[in-house]
């Protein structure tokens, strides 16, 4: 008999972020998530505001055996007419009978906040967040910020009658894969768009509250017609913006600015999953806090995170500039690998840039759906 227990107390929630380090524990490709980040984006971040969210496990007598979030994201319904639910933080060993005990603990609690329309996921808490099922590419550990699961997932997921809603595409260079013809297609693209009295520079970061502003339009217009794309609130996009400039370089965050407007810009992030990966059960004390200090400049790989144009400024070049001045950059400082992810498979606009500079897909992601 599966036991399912409502995470409510603090010593519940730890042992729901606990779950997947015991479940993987033998998997060389694993890596931990930081036990404060999960702890803060499961109890103070900003979507708590205006969403709600529910956490449970599942018990095997006194043994954990999966854990997952019923997650009513009111601000995607809003802004795309819908009445969904999603769920998220999905982990679970190889038994069908568990994953089902969780799925429909997910349905019966969104049935209850009134849902009627599909169950989607995994997110998450949205698509600003890690998202997505790996299906392809489990033969290497994820970049900062993508999701990890057993191959075995896929065969629990269609067993409870889910179908497919989107895939996702993670791309990769390694230090061999970016060749002269690639440069010299970015200085012609540069040229160009100069034309256009368009130019792409680096975040200022002595003004870095003034040019996160000026992004936030961006970020909320670029990925409009994105499947279960979401603004993000004022609280949520600073929320976001303080994590990331804690780990950002700025030499790989760009904007694309026209006469003093940012028309589109390009973010990419030091991959700290080498280092995460090193810090056991993802605690940074007493010794995990060292291991980040003293290796954040030993990383060799890089994240290509996001990449927005507003509309209007499409199909003019400014893709393939971004991505290139990102991959140029990383060459230059002797990295080893870049990944850009994700990208919808039928974006074919940034996927065409994307293979203008040789990327690789190598990685994908789905997103599920079923009718509740």
């Amino acid at each position: 008999m599966i036991k399912i227990v409502t995470v409510n107390s603090k010593k519940e929630l730890a042992s729901f972020i606990d779950f997947p380090h015991d479940l993987y524990q033998d998997d060389p490709n694993y890596v931990p998530e930081l036990f404060i980040a999960q702890r803060d984006l499961l109890t103070i971040h900003p979507f708590h505001k205006h969403n709600q969210v529910q956490t449970f496990l599942a018990y095997d007598g006194d043994k954990i055996v999966g854990r997952i979030a019923a997650i009513l994201n009111n601000a995607h319904n809003k802004f795309n007419s819908t009445n969904d639910g999603f769920f998220g933080f999905f982990d679970c060993i190889n038994n069908k009978e568990v994953a089902t005990t969780l799925f429909n603990t997910v349905t019966d609690w969104l049935k209850q906040k009134g849902v009627t329309e599909k169950l989607i996921g995994p997110v998450n808490f949205s698509t600003n967040e890690p998202c997505g099922l790996l299906i392809e590419g489990f033969d290497s550990p994820p970049f900062l910020m993508q999701t990890y699961n057993a191959p075995y997932y896929t065969d629990l997921i269609d067993g409870f009658g889910f179908t497919k809603n989107a895939d996702l595409i993670a791309w990769h260079w390694d230090d061999k894969s970016y060749d002269d013809k690639s440069v010299r297609l970015l200085n012609a693209l540069e040229e160009r768009l100069k034309r256009s009295n368009i130019v792409i520079r680096t975040l200022n970061m002595k003004k870095f509250k003034e040019e996160a502003v000026k992004l936030r339009e961006v970020y909320n217009s670029a990925w409009d017609h994105n499947e279960g794309f979401v603004p993000l609130s004022d609280d949520e996009y600073d929320y976001l913006a303080k994590d990331l400039k804690l780990i950002l370089d700025p030499d790989f965050v760009l904007v694309a600015e026209q006469e003093g407007k940012i028309v589109a810009f390009g973010l990419a992030l030091p991959n700290y999953n080498e280092i995460f990966k090193k810090i056991k059960r993802g605690r940074l004390l007493p010794t995990g806090i060292f291991k980040l200090l003293f290796g954040r400049k030993k990383i060799q790989s890089l994240r290509i995170y996001a990449l927005g144009v507003i509309e209007g400024y499409r199909k003019m070049g400014i893709e393939a500039c971004l991505y290139g001045t990102i991959i140029k950059e990383y060459k230059r400082k002797g990295m080893k690998q870049a990944e850009a992810g994700w990208t919808l498979e039928h974006n074919d606009m940034v996927n065409r840039a994307i293979e203008a500079i040789n990327g690789n897909p190598y990685k994908k992601y789905r997103l599920y759906e079923k009718a509740i």
